[in-house]
């Protein structure tokens, strides 16, 4: 039992030793905040700017869907939100409408009035198996309910699969592809080029190279505060030459299923396009990650049963019954990364 003992200290200890830094204070612009996501992160992207619509001012979705599209039901998330039909349709704009205002009324979400000045860009595949066009034409009738039609653009790529279109991974899959690390190569589609632009407006020509900094932070005390247990340790932020000392914006990035950095390293956070662009018009990016977890994991100080091999974002309720509110533990995690990198940046950064 002894040696036991000291061979978990040795642990405890020699985890901390190899901890990641934290998160820096950047004194990004609060009031210039984005988001986007792909699949999972895409759902997870139109949660987290419904839930703080106050702060958020944009949004990209590619291949995902509205609002408490999965109502809490894995189930209704696999069918009626990815691939739905006759018998199993997606949620129309005015059920989706109504769990906004059901929400609002509580006090869980922002009030919707925070959306209409939004802009939003979403991207549908016409190979995409994954999530069908239904569910995405339907993302785009919920947003229509606030935000003018002259602010939403909708792109469409006929020979697309599931995946983030990136000009930016030499080894990136064909366009027509379903499969890890869902990143594909369609020729003259950057993604993240046109979202960004469609959400900040004109932007300066994307830099020869990424310049700038790719951190790993210390994802944990924002996880813990959060309390979330499908998230992982760590996290990544790319801050461009000259960010550190203040006054950049910031774009939050979230990866789909299948694209942690657990599963595959750095490459959704160097290579789904971001990056280049963000040096070139002073722009901060968050990637925060999720991790796969299948059994019991600690949320704050009691565990819970989370099955999530995949590190998707918690788009159905793995986590919490609140998971697409401010309450939701990922909402609330990655709300609290937000808050660290609006600070003031220390005058040694």
């Amino acid at each position: 039992m002894r040696f036991v003992a000291s061979s978990l200290l040795v642990a405890v200890f020699a985890t901390a030793a190899h901890a990641a830094p934290p998160l820096p204070a950047l004194g990004v612009q609060a009031e210039h905040i984005t988001v986007s996501g792909i699949s999972s992160g895409g759902y997870m992207a139109v949660q987290f700017h419904v839930a703080h619509s106050a702060i958020v001012d944009g949004v990209g979705v590619i291949a995902g869907g509205p609002y408490e599209c999965a109502a809490g039901s894995m189930w209704q998330a696999l069918s009626n939100c990815m691939e739905p039909s006759d018998s199993k349709p997606v949620p129309d704009a005015a059920t989706s409408a109504a769990r906004v205002a059901d929400d609002a009324a509580a006090g869980r979400i922002d009030p919707v009035a925070g959306l209409a000045a939004d802009r939003v860009w979403l991207l549908t595949g016409g190979q995409d198996r994954t999530v069908a066009r239904p569910v995405m034409d339907a993302l785009d009738a919920f947003y229509r309910r606030w935000v003018a039609a002259t602010q939403i653009a909708y792109v469409t790529v006929p020979d697309a699969g599931h995946a983030m279109l990136s000009l930016d991974d030499p080894q990136a899959n064909a366009c027509d592809t379903s499969e890890p690390p869902y990143i594909n190569r369609c020729e003259g589609v950057d993604a993240a080029g046109q979202l960004l632009a469609h959400l900040l407006g004109p932007l300066q020509p994307k830099a020869a190279t990424a310049s700038g900094e790719l951190v790993t932070f210390d994802q944990s005390p924002f996880t813990r505060a959060g309390g979330s247990a499908g998230m992982s340790d760590g996290g990544y932020a790319y801050i461009p030459i000259g960010c550190r000392a203040g006054g950049c914006k910031l774009h939050v990035a979230f990866h789909g299923c299948r694209q942690s950095a657990d599963q595959i390293g750095d490459r959704f956070a160097t290579r789904a396009g971001y990056n280049r662009w963000a040096e070139a018009n002073r722009l901060v990016v968050l990637y925060p990650q999720t991790t796969p977890r299948y059994g019991w994991a600690w949320s704050g100080n009691w565990p819970r049963w989370v099955f999530n091999p995949k590190a998707c974002w918690d788009w159905w309720g793995y986590e919490s019954v609140d998971y697409a509110t401010r309450n939701g533990p990922q909402v609330k995690a990655v709300k609290a990364m937000i808050d660290q990198l609006t600070r003031p940046a220390a005058p040694s950064q």
